[in-house]
């Protein structure tokens, strides 16, 4: 199994770091021939505005927008939530319009801007998780496709649509690896159908 991270800009380490602890193959993603064996993505957090342009700039929006059409499976953190959305209150920012959802980008405010709140995730199960939110963004509503699996006021947090996932917050900053491993059960699935399909 061998993941890429989207690596224009953001949390790449961490997110790297994470894989490599359990075991995974992590890959570094900055042009088309990057996304070739590769058997998921993950989009990291930074500036959404400005990894959107960059994506443009080396032609990637559209190449990972068909992957993902196709069923690959794409983890969006903060700016890589915005990313995966398929409307982005306010802005037509470059994204990959995948999940079917409405964002609010920077939506906490000033004051809230950056928390950190521990939260129980039923998905995950157990203990609950820490939330580390930075000047994050969040899921306004979804659509019919797209399921919530974490709120916070009114507001979603956590989501999942088929093969996409996508967190407001930086689970890559934490020590706690569940919900990478919840991404990774869905490569694995998908690596598990196409090799019983070979």
């Amino acid at each position: 199994m061998r993941i890429g991270i989207l690596a224009l800009q953001g949390a790449v380490r961490e997110h790297r770091v994470m894989l490599r602890r359990l075991g995974v193959d992590a890959a570094d993603v900055l042009n088309t021939e990057d996304l070739c064996g590769i058997d998921g993505l993950i989009l990291p957090g930074g500036e959404s505005t400005a990894i959107g342009k960059l994506l443009a700039r080396y032609a990637l929006l559209e190449p990972i927008a068909e992957l993902g059409r196709r069923g690959l499976p794409i983890f969006g953190t903060c700016a890589g939530l915005i990313l995966l959305a398929k409307h982005i209150n306010g802005s037509e920012q470059p994204r990959f319009g995948l999940m079917d959802a409405w964002v609010e980008r920077n939506a906490f405010g000033r004051q809230l801007a950056s928390f950190e709140a521990d939260m129980p995730v039923p998905a995950l199960g157990g203990e609950p998780f820490r939330i580390i939110c930075i000047r994050a963004p969040y899921i306004d509503r979804v659509g019919a496709g797209a399921v919530p699996l974490l709120s916070y006021e009114g507001k979603i947090l956590f989501a999942e649509q088929g093969s996409l996932l996508a967190a407001s917050f930086h689970p890559e900053l934490t020590g706690d690896t569940r919900i990478h491993e919840y991404f990774i059960s869905k490569v694995a699935g998908r690596v598990s159908a196409a090799a019983g399909h070979g």
